[in-house]
């Protein structure tokens, strides 16, 4: 796992290997994170990620935040509550150099709080496939007031999703296994 282009252009990330199973831990592959990136910084969506503020609900090993920070964009809060997880992003972050940019909450995404801060552009959600944690995750954050109005939310998921009333599906694409869907707020 390497980010892909940027300022951390060809960095090599901690590894979890094929992943774990035990800790939830399931990355993104580079070349699922090559196209996601592509839309995001070329495609319709304009380029969602430049100056953006990021937030990356269950972050696993960080590398979607980092990849974002990479590209342009302005800070990244990771929320895992998995040790494994935490361990990861706090490694990746230090590789990366970006401490200053980058805060980790060390909480569940289902059990966001209101926000003490400015709201996030660009929310990634990539909870463990098929728990209905997604739904929850993104409930909390809405209540929390964690978006902005024209926020962009990529939720990857392998089973189809059920965005909540507040949010519009805007686009699905499909990697193998994986589903992108792309949603903003009403």
């Amino acid at each position: 796992m390497r980010i892909i282009a940027g300022e951390f252009r060809g960095l090599a990330l901690a590894s979890v290997g094929k992943g774990d199973a035990g800790a939830h831990l399931r990355p993104t592959t580079d070349r699922v994170r090559e196209s996601l990136f592509s839309v995001l910084t070329a495609g319709k969506y304009g380029d969602a990620v430049e100056d953006a503020r990021v937030l990356d609900l269950f972050a696993g090993t960080g590398a979607l935040g980092l990849e974002a920070l990479s590209r342009g964009a302005e800070c990244v809060t990771f929320v895992d509550d998995g040790r494994k997880a935490q361990s990861l992003i706090t490694e990746n972050i230090g590789k990366c150099r970006a401490e200053a940019r980058c805060d980790l909450m060390r909480m569940d995404a289902t059990r966001l709080p209101m926000n003490p801060s400015e709201p996030y552009d660009l929310i990634f959600l990539d909870p463990p496939y098929t728990k209905g944690l997604g739904e929850v995750a993104i409930a909390a954050a809405i209540a929390g007031n964690w978006l902005t109005k024209r926020a962009l939310v990529v939720w990857e998921d392998s089973a189809e999703i059920t965005p909540p009333d507040a949010l519009t599906l805007l686009d699905t694409r499909k990697y193998g296994d994986t589903k992108i869907n792309f949603l903003e707020p009403k």
